[in-house]
């Protein structure tokens, strides 16, 4: 095991940049290079060179493409939602000539585009898997109209979705508008593949998002966690995850971020190479070749920040000072330039370990001592987690401590009362508990303690015991937020948290300047 990991280690090479969508005439898109008949390269071969991630090696031998039928479409934002549009899926074995059709009507797919394969190589481990290749398309839509639905089909060569036979794989989606107007969007951490994971994303489905953000521990497939090579890794847990998100990110851009269970470590010296082969994320970080968990965007009147907090971590160290500290010179300087936009009313960061949080993984110091100085610094409005796999909301958190009690349907002013931190990691994986003794207190049931024993890792990777007051609310069952945003002259976050059952659990109003 460790001879191949050096050897992937060794042939790690830079990623390769998404080929860029075709110009489509009509006005469709603008600013961008069309292939016209939708041919691939032009070439005889498919539209693809040997992935970096798979040694250098090319599948010669392809079947008949008409008997393979793409799946697990998932949809991502550029770094400009208005305009910019990553379609993403899969296929069971390497085909010619793949690409997107895009039409302004369903039945009207006029255009096509040339797709990107990025075929991902796993490496057989004796007596645990078999080696597995995998195959990843990937479609960049660049200067669409801001507010419009565009319909998309994903192909290749045998197989047209355009087709009459195949028009039921039409999907769609839609662009940011051009001016601030009021929006949902819903997040989660901590998913997997399960029953009630799919049950979670028929629900979300349900609020009509313009976008949900995903804050790590996508799929599970290393069911370890740790971030190294040693660990239990199923590759083909992804074909079955992207399988069950497709009823929902295929309409719905998936923004995700990077958690432990998502450090791969067969692929790359941090282990993202498998995520860079599997999403399309905006390539607005630090370092999108290395750290694509790393980005941001702006929907309307709201930014959004994603991190990488396995760079920081105390408690799973495996990445621990990866970026050599440019990370968290990003996010200074990132949130500096977002705070002095025009139209920014609110910036939201998700990520993955828990800046507060009680459950069982409970705090990490790591991020506190490196980003919360910069949270406070350009008043982040609103900071959501997973990785407990539990819903818990604090009070607003001014200097370590409560600068302002938020009990379910109250107001907060991250300007004066500090910022509240949201673990939402009841996304589908196996349910954590709280404290011994510390019970659920959500929208009409209220806990008859308000303090709670519990810690926080140390840069030794020690548990600091910690007796805290602001845990406000927890909730132990299966769940995942929701949030409105209004603009206007009073802009406002309507954040509430929805059990699967679709109950309310937890409601409050983040407010600036109120």
């Amino acid at each position: 095991m460790a001879e191949q990991y050096e050897y992937l280690r060794t042939k790690l090479t830079r990623r390769r940049a998404l080929v860029s969508a075709g110009a489509v005439a009509g006005g469709l898109l603008t600013g961008c290079s069309d292939s016209g008949s939708g041919s691939g390269s032009g070439s005889g071969t498919a539209s693809r060179s040997p992935s970096p991630l798979s040694g250098g090696s090319t599948p010669t031998e392809r079947v008949d493409g008409a008997v393979v039928t793409p799946f697990g479409r998932h949809l991502a934002f550029g770094a400009d939602p208005r305009t910019q549009m990553r379609i993403s899926w899969q296929v069971p074995l390497a085909v010619r000539k793949p690409y997107v059709r895009i039409g302004l009507k369903p039945w009207e797919l006029s255009r096509k585009i040339d797709a990107e394969v990025r075929d991902l190589h796993t490496p057989g481990l004796e007596g645990v898997r078999l080696a597995l290749d995998q195959f990843y398309l990937h479609a960049a839509l660049d200067g669409l109209r801001p507010g419009t639905t565009y319909y998309y089909g994903v192909g290749h060569e045998g197989f047209d979705p355009a087709s009459k036979e195949r028009h039921s794989t039409v999907g769609s989606f839609t662009t940011a508008p051009a001016r601030a107007e009021k929006f949902v969007f819903t997040a989660f951490g901590d998913q997997g593949v399960t029953p009630d994971a799919l049950a979670n994303d028929k629900l979300i489905l349900g609020r009509e998002p313009a976008f949900h953000l995903h804050a790590g521990d996508i799929c599970y497939a290393d069911v370890t966690g740790h971030g190294k090579e040693s660990d239990i890794y199923d590759p083909t847990a992804w074909d079955l995850f992207l399988k069950q998100t497709e009823t929902v990110a295929k309409t719905v851009p998936w923004m995700v971020t990077t958690g432990n269970h998502d450090m791969e470590a067969w692929y790359s010296p941090n282990g993202y190479a498998g995520q860079s082969a599997r999403f399309s994320l905006p390539e607005n970080g630090f370092d999108a070749k290395n750290s694509p968990g790393v980005y941001s965007f702006t929907y309307g009147n709201v930014a959004v920040v994603a991190l990488d907090a396995n760079d920081v971590s105390y408690e799973i160290p495996a990445n621990k000072g990866y970026s050599e500290g440019r990370q968290t010179a990003w996010l200074d300087k990132r949130l500096g330039e977002l705070r002095k936009e025009t139209g920014i009313d609110f910036v939201v960061v998700f990520f993955h370990h828990c800046a507060y949080s009680t459950s069982t993984h409970a705090s990490d110091g790591g991020v506190r001592d490196a980003w919360l100085p910069l949270f406070t610094k350009h008043q982040v409005d609103l900071v959501i987690n997973g990785h407990n796999h539990v819903y818990e909301r604090t009070d607003a958190i001014k200097n370590g401590g409560v600068g302002k009690p938020v009990p379910v349907g109250a107001s907060t002013d991250p300007t004066r009362d500090g910022i509240v931190y949201v673990t939402a990691g009841g996304a589908g994986k196996s349910l954590y508990s709280f404290p011994s003794g510390v019970k659920d207190s959500y929208e009409g049931k209220v806990a008859d303690r308000e303090s709670v024993d519990t810690y926080h890792w140390t840069k030794s990777k020690n548990q600091n015991p910690d007796t805290v007051e602001w845990s406000r609310v927890r909730y132990t069952g299966y769940s995942f937020l929701s949030v409105e945003a209004e603009a206007g002259a009073a802009p406002r976050l309507k954040v509430s948290a929805l059990a699967q059952s679709g109950r309310r659990i937890d409601h409050f109003e983040v407010r600036r300047g109120a």
